[in-house]
């Protein structure tokens, strides 16, 4: 008997917001469509729903004893992986035998990097690709949700430094929805002190939903205020099929034994097996490289659920 492999579990960042659940979901389903022998599910922080806990629970009644949780969210998610201990151990108390290992956040990644540039020049209505000589107006505010963890917040900062480099835009700043200053009014008032004759607002959101619907709102009500500044709402990233494709390399990341995939203690290898797609054995750790999404450094600060490096432009 073949052993299925261990499920997929997604934990969204939550929203109150219908339609954006429902975008999560349709999130869900299309990773489901695109690789039917792997296991998905997913959910959100409590109070939002659909919520982690029963996420877990369903997998576990469809036979799942094995997790890869990877956090739908470009910095750490501390309240997230809380949540999926607390969701495991309430079901560990039925099934003793469940246990889970945690891949890495999706992002800052080449393939992210490039998504976010391809929604600033949608939102610029580039009809072509633009060159870097081009850009060299456009500042652009990158707005992430905002945390009262300190390398939350700097996960950002490394973004708008990664997108900014080779890019060719006059700047690359940083606001947040909520709980971390500069808010979205306050970076475009820096935007401006800097000498911004263009900027584009871009969401640093994974899916649509409450928090980038502030983001359009606040925007907007500053624009209002500054008619002689042009500036340009960005959509957020969507379930783009490159963003499935990445949350899939995470996943067979840490089945592989990543170096930097954190294991639940109560994690030995992974079944047998071998990850869709391929890849190399279970279970069985390969030595550190470099990656094309870190930034170079590789200090004891990768911890929980991402990196803790901050740069500054």
């Amino acid at each position: 008997m073949t052993t299925p492999p261990p499920a997929l579990l997604i934990a969204g960042h939550g929203t109150r917001d219908d339609a954006g659940a429902e975008v999560f979901r349709d999130l869900l389903r299309e990773l489901g469509r695109r690789h039917p022998g792997l296991p998905v599910g997913g959910g959100f922080v409590e109070p939002f729903r659909p919520p982690l806990g029963e996420a877990v629970s369903a997998l576990v009644e469809h036979g799942a004893r094995r997790f890869v949780v990877v956090p739908l969210a470009w910095e750490p998610a501390g309240r997230a992986e809380s949540d999926v201990r607390a969701a495991l151990d309430r079901v560990r108390e039925r099934h003793p035998e469940v246990s889970h290992g945690r891949g890495r956040p999706p992002g800052p990644h080449p393939a992210l990097l490039s998504l976010l540039e391809r929604r600033v020049e949608e939102a610029l209505g580039s009809p072509s690709p633009r060159t870097p000589g081009d850009r060299a107006d456009v500042t652009v505010l990158l707005v992430g949700y905002g945390s009262t963890d300190p390398g939350a917040n700097a996960e950002v900062h490394r973004a708008a430094r990664l997108l900014w480099e080779g890019r060719g835009y006059a700047g690359v700043e940083t606001a947040f929805v909520s709980m971390a200053a500069p808010d979205v009014p306050s970076g475009l008032d820096r935007c401006v002190r800097l000498g911004a004759r263009r900027i584009v607002v871009l969401p640093y959101f994974p899916l649509d939903g409450g928090p980038a619907d502030r983001v359009r709102q606040q925007t907007e009500g500053w624009a209002a205020a500054r008619p002689e500044i042009a500036v340009r709402s960005a959509d957020v990233i969507g379930p783009e099929p490159e963003l499935l494709d990445l949350i899939v390399e995470r996943y067979r990341e840490a089945l592989e034994g990543d170096p930097y995939m954190n294991r639940d203690s109560h994690d030995a290898s992974v079944p047998g097996g071998t990850p869709p797609g391929g890849g190399n054995s279970p279970g069985l750790p390969r030595q550190p490289h470099a990656r094309p999404d870190d930034d170079g450094h590789h200090g004891h600060d990768r911890h929980h659920w991402g990196h803790t490096h901050s740069h500054a432009h």
